[in-house]
């Protein structure tokens, strides 16, 4: 750990560590933040217990790389998907975890999940289809057509009315109370990465033209943001607005990151302000829960931690050959990031003069 502020107010030690055999694909907490997925390109996939610190294998080295994990709204499901086409849905709240049914999509690598944020139904890609499965029921809802395309991201509206969905050069959006297209979003470029707003009045778009795209949700014209290094890899947004009364989106492209402010006059729109301390592709971003704390992680083998989403704070390292994911606790006071030779880690939020552990 490498502080870079003379004064930093907090930091993160090291709370746990595990390991995979192998680059860690995915990581995810459960809602109640009591228990820690992750999975591996060996296709191995671990379960934490955090109230014991006791790993459980769900999921034994197959071969074939699991590549996302992702945790009903309720906690009571976790599914996985990969490069076997297999949709594995398993009962977490039960102790030991067990498995509650598997989906055989042989011809199909599934690499995104996204769970309805009120219901136990989720969406995954299949082919060239995207389908949403209802965990509680055991039936498939709804199966989209994409028209011979592929989905490059899934994303829920906040509220469920909607399910966005990354297609070739646009974002085609359903209504989820009917099933009919209801938005077709022109692009230049195919999306690498889409993220509504949490209040769910925008919805971004992260493209391989190097540009970020924004969109009020409802009006058809978004703003064009460029000057990125590469293409667009990740989104996130703030969960509460900044002093100009809107949200943050912040975007990584290459080694930089860069975080984006919507101004209060419509006519100057969105002001950037750039990040750089990586010196390797930046793999992941993600803002602590109701904070603008941004931790990002990289093939650098730094998780760094940047204060208001703007000024590096502090280094945590501990990856060898680099870092390939992260996610904060629900509550936002632990840090649980992946790493490219199978490291899992867990760092807890110690704010200083109180003492470990308090915040």
């Amino acid at each position: 750990m490498v502080s870079l502020k003379s004064n930093p107010t907090f930091d993160f030690p090291q709370h746990w560590q595990g390991s995979l055999s192998d680059y860690v694909t995915a990581i995810a907490w459960s809602p109640s933040g009591q228990q820690l997925a992750a999975s591996s390109a060996a296709g191995e996939l671990m379960l934490l217990n955090l109230n014991n610190l006791r790993p459980a294998v769900l999921q034994s080295s197959t071969g074939q790389s699991v590549d996302c994990v992702a945790f009903s709204a309720n906690g009571q499901f976790l599914a996985t998907g990969g490069q076997s086409g297999q949709v594995s849905v398993w009962r977490v709240q039960s102790d030991p975890a067990t498995l509650d049914i598997t989906l055989d999509n042989r011809s199909s690598w599934v690499d995104r999940i996204a769970w309805h944020p009120k219901l136990n139904q989720f969406a995954f890609n299949l082919g060239f289809y995207v389908q949403i499965w209802d965990a509680e029921e055991s039936a498939v809802v709804e199966t989209l057509d994409l028209n011979q395309a592929t989905a490059q991201n899934i994303q829920w509206h906040p509220s469920g009315d909607y399910l966005a969905i990354a297609v070739k050069n646009s974002i085609r959006v359903w209504d989820t109370n009917t099933w009919e297209r209801t938005h077709f979003l022109e692009m230049a470029s195919p999306s690498r990465a889409i993220a509504w707003s949490q209040d769910g009045k925008y919805l971004a778009s992260g493209n391989l033209d190097r540009t970020l795209l924004v969109w009020q949700w409802g009006n058809e014209f978004p703003w064009q943001m460029r000057g990125f290094p590469g293409k667009v890899r990740h989104l996130t947004w703030s969960g509460k607005p900044t002093k100009s009364g809107f949200p943050l989106i912040i975007a990584s492209s290459a080694e930089g990151i860069v975080s984006w402010e919507k101004d209060a006059d419509e006519t100057v729109g969105w002001n950037p302000h750039v990040m750089e301390l990586h010196n390797g592709t930046v793999e992941a971003i993600a803002l602590q829960p109701n904070s603008l704390l941004l931790a990002s992680a990289a093939a650098d083998g730094w998780v760094c931690l940047w204060q208001n989403a703007k000024t590096a704070a502090l280094i945590l390292e501990g990856a060898a050959n680099g870092f390939s994911c992260l996610a904060w606790h629900p509550k936002g006071h632990q840090l649980a990031a992946g790493g490219q030779a199978g490291e899992v880690f867990i760092w807890n939020q110690a704010i200083r003069g109180q003492g470990f552990g308090k915040r």
